[in-house]
C-alpha cells in the first residue's frame, strides 16, 4: 500500500501489491493482474495488442490471487474476510463468473496448477490438513490426496501424469511425487538436507541449445562454473517429466532436477551462498532457467543454461527484485524496487507491463547500510534517516516478520511515513533472517525470540553510538513475527525502549499454537522442539506474555478479529496479563484477517501508529529550507 497522497481531492491512498501480471499461455498479449480498485486489491485483465483492460472482480474486502489457463479463462480465489473460500472462473472477455471445480471443499488456497487440455490441480487447506483435487474446469474434481499437517501443491506435470506436493523443507516428506490416482511414486526427504520443489519443466523436447541472455561481467562473488562439465544436466526429451529442485548442502543452495528414471541430480556448477529460487523458461524444449537470489538485503537474477552448463548474470538495477518470471519470447518480467522507489513491474526488453503504480511520492531520506559485530557474524541493518533534520533523530526499529524473511532495500510505506515525520528508521536483519545463508537462518543460539532481541539490542547500541538516534527516544514497531519481537523486547529489556507498536503480533505462544493453522503448528513444533504439551517451558520462555508485566513504556497493540496466523484468542490472553499488572496500553482491533487486501485498514494502522509514536518519541523540527534533492547514499 502507498501512503497518503496530499494532492488527491477525493482519494488519499492507493493500493499496489507487488505481483507480476500472469500471461495467457495462448496469447502473450493477454494478461491478468492484481491492481488497485479505489483502495482495494482486485483482479484486472489487460490486452496489450489494443491497450484495453477491465476490472474483473469487485468485492468489499478485495481479491488477490489470480491465474489464466490456455482457454483464456481467468481464475480467481473467492475468499471470505477470514481467508477461506474457493476458486472461480470467468472468461477473459467478460461474462458471468462460476465455480471452477465442483467437489472441492472450502478452505485456504494451497496451490493451483494448470496443465494442457484443461486439466487442473487445486490444493486446499482445511482444519483436517491439505487436500489436493484434480479435474477439468467446470467439472467435478476427484480427490488425489488428503494429508494431515502442512503442505502445498507445487505443480502438475504438463502431461498431467504426475503431481508434486511440497511439505516442510526439513521434513521426511519435503517433496512427494504422486500419480493422478494418488499413488506415491517418490518421496524426497529433507531431514538431513532441506529440499524444495520448484516446478515441472515445460513439455520436453530435444535440447534446443538456446544461448543465454546477454549479461555483464559476473558479480565478484557470483557462483561460476569451474570449467567445462562433461554432463551439464539431464536432457529434456519428448514426453519426459523433469522437476526442478533446490537442495541445501554444505552451507549452500544447489539447483538440481528430478526425473522418474534418474532420481535427484544436483548441478555442481549451479549453487549459491544465500536463498535462491528458480523458474523454467516457458515453451517446449526449453533448457533455460531463471534464478533469483536474495543476498544481503538486495536481489540479483541469473539464467542457467542446462545444455551448456553455464550461469549468466542478468542486468537489473541495484535494489530488490520481489518477483521475476521468464516469458516465452525470452524476455524477463520482474518487480523492482529500492528504499525510495515504489515497486514497479518492468521487463528487460522495456515492454510496458500493466498494473503500474501511478503514484509519484516525495523522497524524504538518505539511506545507508550498517554492520554490527555479533556472536554468529555481523548483523546487517538498513538505515534511513531524514534529509531535512539534524541528527541525532528519534529512532524507530522497524522489525520485520517471518521469522524466515528479511528486510530489503525496498520501498516500505511505513518507512517513508516515519522518515517524513522526522524519525530515523532502522530495519535489522537479525539472526533467523533469510538472505544471509543457511547458518544465519538457523542461528537461534540464545533461544527462540531472545536471539533476535539480542540483535536488536546490539543494533540499537551502535545506532546511538554513531549519533543516528538519541537516548530517550527509541521505539520499536513490528507486524506479525515483528510484532512478537516488539512485545518480547519491550518485556525483557524494558529499560531500552521508549515506545512500542505491535501489529497483529504473536503474543502468547502456547495459546497461539492451540488456535493456529496446521502449517503454523508445524513451524512452532520445529522452532520449539515440540508442542506446548511436550515442551511447555520452551513456550513459556519465548512467550511475550511471560514478560508483559515488566513493560514500562507506552505500548500500542493492533490485532485482527479474523486473524488465523496470529489468532485473537492469544492476543486476548496477552492483554489479560497487561490488565492484571496494571500496564498502560492502547488497543486497536481490526475486522480483518492477517493479510488484509483493503488499503483503508493499512492506512488506519499507519496513522494510528504515527500518532502514538509522536507522543512517545517527539521529533525535532525540520530545517526551514530542506534540500529538494537529498543526497542518496
Amino acid at each position: 500500500m502507498t501512503p497518503p497522497r496530499p494532492t488527491a481531492a477525493t482519494r488519499t491512498y492507493g493500493v499496489y501489491r507487488p505481483v507480476l501480471p500472469v500471461t495467457s499461455p495462448r496469447n502473450p498479449d493477454r494478461m491478468v493482474y492484481t491492481g488497485d480498485a479505489e483502495g482495494r486489491c482486485e483482479i484486472f485483465t489487460w490486452d496489450r495488442s489494443n491497450r484495453t483492460g477491465r476490472q474483473l472482480t469487485d468485492r468489499p474486502h478485495g481479491t488477490l490471487l489470480c491465474a489464466i489457463d490456455e482457454d483464456e479463462a481467468v481464475w480467481w480465489f473467492d475468499e471470505d474476510p477470514g481467508g477461506s473460500g474457493g476458486w472461480r472462473t470467468q472468461d477473459f472477455d467478460g461474462g458471468p463468473d462460476r465455480p471452477a471445480l465442483a467437489g472441492v471443499p472450502s478452505g485456504r488456497p494451497a496451490g493451483l496448477a494448470l496443465a494442457a487440455g484443461g486439466l487442473v490441480a487445486v490444493g486446499i487447506r482445511t482444519p483436517e490438513g491439505l487436500g489436493v483435487h484434480l479435474g477439468r474446469r467446470g467439472g467435478t474434481a476427484a480427490s488425489v490426496l488428503c494429508a494431515k499437517g502442512s503442505g502445498t501443491l507445487c505443480d502438475l506435470a504438463p502431461d498431467g501424469g504426475l503431481l508434486a506436493v511440497s511439505g516442510p523443507a526439513h521434513s521426511d516428506r519435503a517433496v512427494t511425487l504422486l500419480t493422478p490416482d494418488g499413488t506415491t511414486v517418490a518421496v524426497l526427504s529433507g531431514t538431513t538436507e532441506r529440499t524444495w520443489a520448484l516446478g515441472f519443466a515445460p513439455t520436453g523436447a530435444p535440447l534446443a541449445g538456446t544461448p543465454p541472455l546477454p549479461g555483464p561481467t559476473p558479480f565478484p562473488d557470483a557462483p561460476t562454473a569451474p570449467g567445462p562439465m562433461p554432463s551439464p544436466g539431464p536432457e529434456p526429451t519428448p514426453g519426459r517429466t523433469l522437476l526442478l529442485v533446490l537442495r541445501e548442502r554444505a552451507g549452500r543452495y544447489h539447483l538440481g532436477t528430478w526425473a522418474p528414471d534418474r532420481g535427484l541430480e544436483l548441478l555442481p556448477w549451479c549453487s549459491f551462498d544465500t536463498e535462491t529460487t528458480a523458474r523454467w523458461y516457458p515453451g517446449p524444449g526449453r533448457t533455460r532457467i531463471l534464478l533469483r537470489q536474495d543476498r544481503h538485503g538486495r536481489s540479483r537474477l541469473f539464467t542457467a543454461d542446462l545444455d551448456r552448463g553455464e550461469l549468466t548474470p542478468v542486468p537489473t538495477p541495484e535494489g530488490s527484485i520481489l518477483d521475476a518470471a521468464p516469458a516465452a519470447d525470452g524476455d524477463v518480467h520482474f518487480i523492482w524496487t529500492d528504499a525510495v522507489n515504489v515497486p514497479r513491474a518492468l521487463s528487460l526488453s522495456g515492454t510496458p507491463l500493466p498494473g503500474q503504480s501511478r503514484w509519484r511520492l516525495p523522497r524524504f531520506g538518505r539511506r545507508q547500510d550498517l554492520w554490527t559485530p555479533g556472536p554468529d557474524g555481523p548483523v546487517h541493518t538498513l538505515v534511513t534517516t531524514p534529509a531535512d533534520r539534524p541528527a541525532p533523530h528519534p529512532l524507530v526499529l522497524l522489525v520485520h516478520g517471518g521469522p524466515a524473511d528479511h528486510d530489503r532495500d525496498a520501498y516500505d510505506p511505513m518507512v517513508q511515513a516515519l522518515v517524513g515525520s522526522g524519525y530515523a528508521v532502522a530495519r535489522v536483519n537479525y539472526r533467523g533472517s533469510t538472505g544471509y545463508g543457511p547458518r544465519w537462518r538457523s542461528a537461534y543460539t540464545e533461544g527462540v525470540g531472545h536471539t533476535q532481541v539480542a540483535d536488536l539490542v546490539r543494533a540499537r547500541a551502535e545506532l546511538l553510538a554513531r549519533g543516528v538516534g538519541r537516548e530517550g527516544a527509541v521505539g520499536l514497531c513490528g507486524t506479525s513475527w515483528g510484532g512478537y519481537l516488539t512485545l518480547l523486547a519491550m518485556g525483557t529489556r524494558p529499560d531500552l525502549w521508549d515506545a512500542g507498536v505491535a501489529v497483529k503480533p504473536l503474543a502468547d505462544c502456547a495459546t497461539a499454537f492451540r488456535h493456529s493453522t496446521p502449517a503454523l503448528q508445524a513451524l512452532d513444533s520445529r522452532l520449539f522442539g515440540g508442542t506446548p504439551d511436550e515442551v511447555p517451558d520452551a513456550y513459556t520462555h519465548a512467550s511475550p506474555s511471560t514478560y508483559a508485566a515488566a513493560i514500562r513504556s507506552p505500548l500500542l497493540v493492533v490485532a485482527a478479529r479474523r486473524d488465523a496466523k496470529c489468532p485473537p484468542e492469544q492476543v486476548e490472553a496477552y492483554l489479560d496479563v497487561l490488565r492484571a499488572a496494571g500496564v498502560a496500553h492502547e488497543l486497536m482491533w481490526l475486522d480483518s484477517g492477517h493479510d488484509g487486501y483493503d488499503g483503508a485498514d493499512h492506512l488506519a494502522v499507519i496513522r494510528r501508529s504515527l500518532r502514538f509514536l509522536g507522543r512517545g518519541l517527539p521529533s525535532a523540527p525540520a530545517r526551514a529550507e530542506p534540500s529538494p534533492h537529498p543526497e542518496r547514499r
